[in-house]
């Protein structure tokens, strides 16, 4: 995970950002239902108690 981070430290935010979004698009296929929330809710800070309720805000 460390040369992940360092890859992504070297570029602007924005970029960062956007090469984050292009890795987790070709990963979502692979994961099944619960995993996809889990990544979801981890990015949200969302404990995962209310999924169906924080589902609405996405």
């Amino acid at each position: 995970m460390d040369s992940l981070e360092q890859l992504l430290s070297n570029l602007e935010p924005e970029e960062a950002l956007k090469e984050v979004a292009h890795l987790a698009r070709r990963l979502f296929p692979l994961l099944d239902e619960k995993a996809h929330l889990d990544f979801i809710f981890s990015l949200t800070g969302d404990t995962g108690s209310e999924k169906v309720s924080s589902l609405v805000h996405l």
